[in-house]
Formats: C-alpha cells, sequence, structure tokens
C-alpha cells in the first residue's frame, strides 16, 4: 500500500497494491493499520454507496458537529473527480480543495478528515462510489456548500451537471460561518 498525503493537512490517498492473474485480481480495500500508519485513528460506524450517471456532481456535502464525519472514500465501478474542500476556520488553507481522480483501475482511496465538504463528478456512465463514514447520518447537521460558488471556484469542466435539489438549492461559501 502506498500513502501520499496531500497539500491540505489531513487529506490522504492510498493506492493499494493489486495482485492480478488469470482469475482477475485481488487487494485489500480498507486495513487499519495503514490508516493509523497515516496518523487516521478513528474508527468508521457506517458504510454508504451510491451510483452515479455520467455528469452527476454530488456534493459539496458535509455534516456540522457534533455529527461531523471523516470519509474514506473509493470507486467501485466507474470514475470521479473526488473534491475535499477545507472548511476549517483556522487553518492555512481555510476554502482551498483538493481535486483527486478516484476510478475502477487504480483502486485508490482518498481519505477526507471531518471538518470538510465533499463532492464528486461522475465520469463514467455508470459509477458506484463507496464511502465509510467516522459518524452516523444526522439529518439536522447535513449541510451543502454549491458546487459552483464562484469564491471556491473548483474547475469541474462539465457545462452542464445533473444535480439533486438539495445541490442546486445549496448556500454560498460566503454564507458558510464554521463550527469547525
Amino acid at each position: 500500500m502506498e500513502i501520499n498525503k496531500l497539500e491540505i493537512d489531513g487529506l490522504v490517498i492510498f493506492t493499494p497494491n493489486i495482485f492480478k492473474d488469470n482469475r482477475g485480481y485481488f487487494l485489500e480495500t480498507y486495513r487499519r493499520s495503514y490508516l493509523s500508519e497515516a496518523g487516521i485513528t478513528h474508527d468508521f460506524v457506517q458504510e454508504n454507496e451510491s451510483l452515479s450517471f455520467m455528469g452527476v456532481i454530488r456534493g459539496l456535502h458535509f455534516q456540522v458537529p457534533p455529527h461531523s464525519q471523516a470519509k474514506l472514500v473509493r470507486v467501485v465501478k466507474g470514475k470521479v473527480i473526488d473534491v475535499a474542500v477545507d472548511l476549517r476556520k483556522n487553518s492555512s488553507t481555510f476554502g482551498k480543495f483538493a481535486m483527486v481522480e478516484l476510478d475502477d483501475i487504480t483502486k485508490k482511496s482518498f481519505y477526507i478528515p471531518a471538518g470538510f465538504a465533499h463532492g464528486f463528478i461522475s465520469l463514467a456512465d455508470e459509477t458506484i462510489l463507496q464511502y465509510k463514514c467516522s459518524d452516523y447520518y444526522c439529518k439536522e447537521c447535513e449541510r451543502t456548500i454549491a458546487w459552483n460558488d464562484p469564491h471556491l471556484a473548483i474547475p469541474w469542466n462539465y457545462a452542464n451537471p445533473i444535480l439533486s435539489d438539495k445541490d442546486i438549492n445549496a448556500m454560498s461559501f460566503a454564507d458558510f460561518k464554521s463550527p469547525f
């Protein structure tokens, strides 16, 4: 397993060893000791899966305390550009984002700590994305920042994405008051 910490503190990419032969392949998708090696010590309590079609953008989603969530994201099928936005008000990278390509070929996982918004765009006809969460879903703590917020200026490079009503009606980054 290769572990790479990104420039924004807390974000980590895990690239697994994939063992292929005439039967197919084998890999470890999750191993606590690799997370510990990267300084990640909490437990994951929930795992979610979504199916998204080409051009779907989901995000930028997060939960506020007391139910903020860290996520460990991976693509089972397809391809995404995954985005994490730093919402930690005392961070030197507050309001900055990282973009990571995740796909079913490299099988990378992307660790996003609590205090970040998360979103992605599907770049395949069918993308299945799975992510582990460090806290349970809590509707009252759920928040969404606009995927196309001009302050963030995330280069999605997609003209007419498919969006949920929640994402269409998301708050601006300027209106967000960080509890992190």
